[in-house]
Protein backbone atom coordinates (compact mmCIF):
# COMPACT_ATOMS: atom_id res chain seq x y z
CA UNK A 1 0.00 0.00 0.00
CA UNK A 2 1.65 3.39 -0.73
CA UNK A 3 0.68 5.90 1.76
CA UNK A 4 1.11 9.92 1.27
CA UNK A 5 1.42 12.11 4.50
CA UNK A 6 2.10 16.32 4.50
CA UNK A 7 1.12 18.87 6.98
CA UNK A 8 -1.12 21.73 5.25
CA UNK A 9 0.17 23.80 8.56
CA UNK A 10 1.19 23.39 11.82
CA UNK A 11 1.42 25.58 14.93
CA UNK A 12 -0.78 28.19 17.24
CA UNK A 13 -1.95 29.79 14.22
CA UNK A 14 -3.57 26.25 12.65
CA UNK A 15 -3.18 22.75 12.52
CA UNK A 16 -3.96 20.25 10.09
CA UNK A 17 -2.28 17.41 8.37
CA UNK A 18 -3.56 14.97 5.49
CA UNK A 19 -2.73 11.05 4.98
CA UNK A 20 -4.00 9.26 2.31
CA UNK A 21 -3.33 6.09 0.16
CA UNK A 22 -4.25 5.36 -3.48
CA UNK A 23 -7.99 5.48 -2.74
CA UNK A 24 -8.97 8.23 -0.03
CA UNK A 25 -7.66 10.22 2.54
CA UNK A 26 -8.16 11.25 5.88
CA UNK A 27 -7.72 14.90 7.67
CA UNK A 28 -6.45 15.25 11.37
CA UNK A 29 -7.22 18.34 12.60
CA UNK A 30 -8.88 21.31 11.17
CA UNK A 31 -7.49 24.29 12.54
CA UNK A 32 -7.70 26.37 9.54
CA UNK A 33 -10.04 27.74 7.21
CA UNK A 34 -12.33 25.00 4.86
CA UNK A 35 -11.29 27.52 2.00
CA UNK A 36 -7.25 27.01 2.68
CA UNK A 37 -7.86 23.28 3.48
CA UNK A 38 -9.38 23.44 0.22
CA UNK A 39 -7.09 25.11 -1.50
CA UNK A 40 -4.14 23.15 -0.26
CA UNK A 41 -5.76 20.12 -1.63
CA UNK A 42 -6.44 21.29 -4.73
CA UNK A 43 -2.97 21.98 -5.25
CA UNK A 44 -1.69 18.91 -4.80
CA UNK A 45 -4.22 17.36 -7.15
CA UNK A 46 -6.49 15.98 -4.10
CA UNK A 47 -9.97 15.64 -4.84
CA UNK A 48 -11.71 16.86 -1.33
CA UNK A 49 -14.32 13.68 -2.86
CA UNK A 50 -11.71 11.37 -1.67
CA UNK A 51 -11.11 12.66 2.16
CA UNK A 52 -13.98 10.22 4.29
CA UNK A 53 -13.23 12.00 7.41
CA UNK A 54 -11.80 14.47 9.78
CA UNK A 55 -10.09 13.25 13.52
CA UNK A 56 -10.03 15.82 16.08
CA UNK A 57 -7.60 16.10 18.91
CA UNK A 58 -9.30 18.19 21.06
CA UNK A 59 -11.22 21.69 20.99
CA UNK A 60 -8.45 24.75 21.00
CA UNK A 61 -9.58 26.99 17.99
CA UNK A 62 -6.29 26.50 16.20
CA UNK A 63 -7.57 22.43 15.87
CA UNK A 64 -11.06 23.28 14.77
CA UNK A 65 -11.37 26.41 13.41
CA UNK A 66 -12.51 25.03 10.25
CA UNK A 67 -13.96 22.27 11.57
CA UNK A 68 -18.09 23.58 11.13
CA UNK A 69 -17.62 24.33 7.43
CA UNK A 70 -16.11 21.05 6.67
CA UNK A 71 -19.40 19.60 8.12
CA UNK A 72 -21.79 21.88 6.64
CA UNK A 73 -20.76 22.81 3.00
CA UNK A 74 -18.34 19.40 2.84
CA UNK A 75 -20.68 17.15 4.69
CA UNK A 76 -17.25 15.69 5.93
CA UNK A 77 -17.82 13.41 8.64
CA UNK A 78 -15.78 14.37 12.27
CA UNK A 79 -14.03 11.85 14.69
CA UNK A 80 -13.13 12.66 18.19
CA UNK A 81 -14.53 11.00 21.82
CA UNK A 82 -17.78 11.96 23.34
CA UNK A 83 -16.05 14.65 26.33
CA UNK A 84 -14.19 16.24 23.37
CA UNK A 85 -17.62 16.96 21.51
CA UNK A 86 -19.14 18.24 24.71
CA UNK A 87 -16.09 20.92 24.98
CA UNK A 88 -17.07 21.59 20.95
CA UNK A 89 -20.69 21.20 20.92
CA UNK A 90 -22.72 25.00 21.72
CA UNK A 91 -25.79 26.33 20.56
CA UNK A 92 -22.88 29.07 19.13
CA UNK A 93 -21.69 26.91 16.74
CA UNK A 94 -23.27 25.04 13.01
CA UNK A 95 -21.58 21.89 13.45
CA UNK A 96 -23.91 19.70 10.92
CA UNK A 97 -24.99 17.21 13.97
CA UNK A 98 -25.04 14.19 11.26
CA UNK A 99 -21.46 14.35 10.66
CA UNK A 100 -21.11 14.03 14.28
CA UNK A 101 -18.98 10.27 14.95
CA UNK A 102 -18.16 9.02 18.44
CA UNK A 103 -14.83 7.21 19.24
CA UNK A 104 -13.65 5.17 22.05
CA UNK A 105 -10.12 5.48 23.61
CA UNK A 106 -7.39 3.31 22.80
CA UNK A 107 -9.67 0.92 20.77
CA UNK A 108 -9.32 0.40 17.26
CA UNK A 109 -11.82 1.26 14.58
CA UNK A 110 -11.51 1.71 10.49
CA UNK A 111 -11.73 4.57 7.99
CA UNK A 112 -10.71 4.42 4.91
CA UNK A 113 -8.63 1.91 4.60
CA UNK A 114 -6.76 2.79 8.06
CA UNK A 115 -7.12 1.08 11.47
CA UNK A 116 -7.14 4.15 14.25
CA UNK A 117 -6.70 4.62 17.61
CA UNK A 118 -6.84 7.45 20.08
CA UNK A 119 -5.01 7.73 23.23
CA UNK A 120 -5.22 10.41 25.59
CA UNK A 121 -1.98 12.91 26.15
CA UNK A 122 -1.51 15.67 29.09
CA UNK A 123 -2.98 19.27 27.60
CA UNK A 124 -5.04 21.35 29.01
CA UNK A 125 -7.91 20.70 27.69
CA UNK A 126 -10.98 19.18 28.56
CA UNK A 127 -9.38 15.63 27.14
CA UNK A 128 -6.79 15.44 24.34
CA UNK A 129 -5.77 13.26 22.24
CA UNK A 130 -3.42 11.33 19.87
CA UNK A 131 -4.02 9.11 16.66
CA UNK A 132 -2.46 5.89 15.91
CA UNK A 133 -3.04 5.27 12.31
CA UNK A 134 -1.96 1.53 11.06
CA UNK A 135 -1.98 0.67 7.01
CA UNK A 136 -0.72 -2.52 6.27
CA UNK A 137 2.98 -2.91 7.85
CA UNK A 138 3.21 1.11 8.29
CA UNK A 139 2.11 3.11 11.86
CA UNK A 140 2.09 6.37 12.03
CA UNK A 141 1.60 8.51 15.37
CA UNK A 142 0.61 11.97 15.25
CA UNK A 143 0.88 13.77 18.74
CA UNK A 144 0.72 17.24 19.18
CA UNK A 145 0.36 19.63 22.34
CA UNK A 146 1.17 17.63 24.97
CA UNK A 147 3.11 18.61 28.26
CA UNK A 148 5.00 15.84 28.81
CA UNK A 149 4.41 11.92 27.27
CA UNK A 150 3.16 9.95 29.81
CA UNK A 151 3.44 6.02 30.41
CA UNK A 152 0.24 5.55 27.96
CA UNK A 153 1.11 7.86 25.13
CA UNK A 154 4.39 6.60 25.38
CA UNK A 155 4.20 3.19 23.49
CA UNK A 156 2.20 4.81 20.37
CA UNK A 157 4.88 7.14 19.78
CA UNK A 158 7.71 4.16 20.24
CA UNK A 159 5.92 2.29 17.81
CA UNK A 160 5.30 4.85 15.01
CA UNK A 161 7.17 4.41 11.23
CA UNK A 162 6.59 8.39 10.52
CA UNK A 163 5.95 10.55 13.73
CA UNK A 164 4.25 13.88 13.94
CA UNK A 165 5.37 15.55 17.45
CA UNK A 166 5.77 18.64 18.86
CA UNK A 167 8.91 20.71 19.23
CA UNK A 168 7.24 23.76 20.71
CA UNK A 169 9.31 25.78 22.44
CA UNK A 170 13.43 26.53 22.66
CA UNK A 171 13.56 26.73 26.73
CA UNK A 172 15.65 29.72 26.41
CA UNK A 173 13.68 32.07 24.33
CA UNK A 174 10.48 31.37 26.37
CA UNK A 175 11.81 31.98 29.87
CA UNK A 176 13.51 35.52 28.78
CA UNK A 177 10.15 36.46 26.32
CA UNK A 178 8.19 38.62 26.86
CA UNK A 179 5.46 36.03 27.67
CA UNK A 180 3.89 36.81 31.23
CA UNK A 181 4.36 34.68 34.28
CA UNK A 182 1.17 32.85 34.15
CA UNK A 183 1.50 31.87 30.52
CA UNK A 184 5.00 31.09 30.84
CA UNK A 185 4.47 28.68 33.57
CA UNK A 186 0.94 26.69 31.58
CA UNK A 187 3.37 26.15 28.47
CA UNK A 188 6.05 24.80 30.87
CA UNK A 189 3.75 22.79 32.66
CA UNK A 190 2.94 19.02 32.37
CA UNK A 191 -0.14 19.73 30.77
CA UNK A 192 1.23 22.90 28.77
CA UNK A 193 3.60 21.82 25.07
CA UNK A 194 6.93 19.71 24.83
CA UNK A 195 10.43 22.05 24.55
CA UNK A 196 13.14 21.20 22.38
CA UNK A 197 15.13 18.95 24.72
CA UNK A 198 12.09 17.23 25.97
CA UNK A 199 11.45 16.07 22.80
CA UNK A 200 15.22 15.50 21.65
CA UNK A 201 15.73 13.76 25.03
CA UNK A 202 12.63 11.21 24.04
CA UNK A 203 13.72 10.78 20.57
CA UNK A 204 17.01 10.24 21.69
CA UNK A 205 15.99 7.51 23.92
CA UNK A 206 13.46 5.77 21.70
CA UNK A 207 15.09 6.29 18.60
CA UNK A 208 15.05 3.07 16.54
CA UNK A 209 15.24 1.87 12.88
CA UNK A 210 12.05 1.38 12.28
CA UNK A 211 11.58 5.23 12.81
CA UNK A 212 12.14 6.31 9.16
CA UNK A 213 10.12 9.82 9.28
CA UNK A 214 10.20 12.40 12.51
CA UNK A 215 8.17 15.88 11.44
CA UNK A 216 8.83 18.35 14.16
CA UNK A 217 5.56 20.32 14.30
CA UNK A 218 3.68 22.98 16.22
CA UNK A 219 6.90 25.39 16.75
CA UNK A 220 5.68 28.72 18.77
CA UNK A 221 6.16 31.88 16.35
CA UNK A 222 7.46 33.64 19.46
CA UNK A 223 9.52 30.80 21.10
CA UNK A 224 11.23 28.81 19.04
CA UNK A 225 13.30 28.46 15.16
CA UNK A 226 13.60 25.79 12.77
CA UNK A 227 17.21 26.51 13.42
CA UNK A 228 16.63 26.25 17.26
CA UNK A 229 15.02 22.45 16.81
CA UNK A 230 17.70 20.93 14.82
CA UNK A 231 19.87 22.46 17.15
CA UNK A 232 18.70 21.01 19.75
CA UNK A 233 17.85 17.23 18.25
CA UNK A 234 21.24 17.29 16.66
CA UNK A 235 22.88 18.11 20.00
CA UNK A 236 21.49 16.01 22.21
CA UNK A 237 21.95 12.74 19.83
CA UNK A 238 26.03 13.96 19.73
CA UNK A 239 26.16 14.19 23.60
CA UNK A 240 24.20 10.42 23.83
CA UNK A 241 26.44 9.20 20.94
CA UNK A 242 23.70 8.52 18.54
CA UNK A 243 24.23 9.06 15.09
CA UNK A 244 21.13 9.88 12.82
CA UNK A 245 21.88 8.12 9.43
CA UNK A 246 20.12 7.87 6.29
CA UNK A 247 17.12 5.85 7.78
CA UNK A 248 16.00 8.54 9.42
CA UNK A 249 13.83 11.53 7.63
CA UNK A 250 13.84 14.94 9.44
CA UNK A 251 11.39 17.49 8.73
CA UNK A 252 10.28 20.62 10.37
CA UNK A 253 6.65 21.24 9.80
CA UNK A 254 5.54 24.65 8.14
CA UNK A 255 3.66 27.18 10.27
CA UNK A 256 1.68 27.85 7.33
CA UNK A 257 1.89 26.16 4.50
CA UNK A 258 2.00 22.42 3.28
CA UNK A 259 5.12 20.61 3.65
CA UNK A 260 6.52 18.39 0.74
CA UNK A 261 4.31 14.85 0.18
CA UNK A 262 6.17 12.09 2.46
CA UNK A 263 5.62 8.91 0.70
CA UNK A 264 5.76 5.93 2.73
CA UNK A 265 5.41 2.81 0.63
CA UNK A 266 5.60 -1.33 1.76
Amino acid sequence: MKLNFCSLSSGSSGNCYYLGNEFHGILIDAGISATSIRKFLKNMDISMQTIMGVLISHNHTDHIKGLEVLTRKNNLPAFTTNKIWQSILSPRNNISRDCIREIPLMQKFHLAGFDIEAFPVCHDAPETIGFHICAGEKKITIATDLGHICQTAAPYIKAANLLVIESNYDEQMLVNGSYPHFLKARIQSDHGHLGNHQTSAFLADNIGENLSNICLAHLSINNNTPELVLQSLQQTFAERGIALNCNHQISILNRNMPTDMIKLGE
